[in-house]
């Protein structure tokens, strides 16, 4: 599988699936939030959340909860750059798994460099791109079709790589073996990801749910480490971000943008079978 122009991007019939499925997603628990700034993102929230959103005149409730939400999701893009380390306009930067693109014009506004966001998803990728154009950035910030365990770019291009809850579509040796070579000597991988507790055993019930839902396979806590140690990526600093995203959850369960998978993810990580971590690791 390769992402060169002799060869398909979507490399298996459950990469196909899964394009599809991304392909065709209109969610609005995505598109409405986007909506606030023009910053789409494809990920969940972490902080405290400001109830009072609940409160006050019935007819503008849903817009104070969708902003809330909003919020939120942004508070966690800005930790995960957080954690990029020291980043200079001259850098260039990855976005694996970009989704609408919200999290590279986050990283380009923040650091002022380059940013190369990579999806299966030929329709977020256009999404993405046409965002870029309308915000006038698109000379920094490229998206494109390609897939992010082979992603034909340049080996030792960038200075930090990120996934933001996108590590459960792939295999993770395969993945961290691509983003090893592609990073420079000292560069900066940082992942924002839902995992499976080790010491509960297998799947739970509500983490199978939630697999079933987005079509993807979680993975269990200790095969990030291993997978990591394997390509030379040194975790830098682990942040359990766990009880931090619990209250995201439990507004959305109560907005009418819910999807009907809050309480899977309430009962998982409430119940100790799933975890919500950041992950930070130096290329060695």
């Amino acid at each position: 599988m390769t992402a060169t122009q002799d060869s398909p991007v979507l490399g298996s019939l459950y990469q196909h699936s899964v394009a599809e499925y991304w392909n065709a997603e209109r969610n609005p628990v995505n598109l409405r939030l986007g909506e606030v700034d023009g910053i789409y993102h494809h990920h969940y929230g972490v902080g405290p959340v400001d109830w009072t959103v609940l409160d006050g005149p019935a007819e503008t409730r849903e817009q104070r909860t969708i902003a809330e939400l909003h919020r939120l999701e942004s508070a966690q893009a800005d930790l995960l750059m957080s954690h990029l380390g020291p980043v200079k306009p001259s850098d260039r930067l990855m976005d694996a798994g970009s989704g609408r693109g919200g999290s590279s014009l986050v990283a380009n506004e923040r650091f002022g460099c380059r940013v190369d966001g990579v999806s299966i998803s030929e329709s977020q990728v256009a999404f993405a791109n046409d965002q870029a154009e309308r915000r006038g950035v698109a000379d920094k910030v490229r998206f494109h079709f390609k897939n992010m365990l082979d992603t034909g770019f340049e080996t030792g291009a960038f200075q930090a790589i990120w996934n933001n809850e996108s590590t459960m579509y792939v295999e993770l040796g395969l993945l961290f073996a691509e983003h090893a070579r592609l990073l420079k000597r000292g560069g900066r991988y940082v992942t924002i990801t839902g995992c499976y507790n080790d010491a509960y055993g297998l799947p739970s019930r509500a983490v199978s749910e939630i697999n079933a839902h987005y079509i993807c396979d979680i993975h269990p806590r200790s095969t990030y480490f291993r997978e990591m140690a394997a390509n030379r990526l040194v975790p830098v600093s682990v942040v359990d971000l766990t009880s931090a995203t619990i209250p995201y959850w439990e507004l959305r369960a109560k907005s009418t943008l819910a999807t009907g998978i809050e309480q899977a993810f309430l009962d998982a990580y409430k119940g100790g079978s799933f975890q919500y971590l950041l992950i930070a690791a130096d290329r060695v």
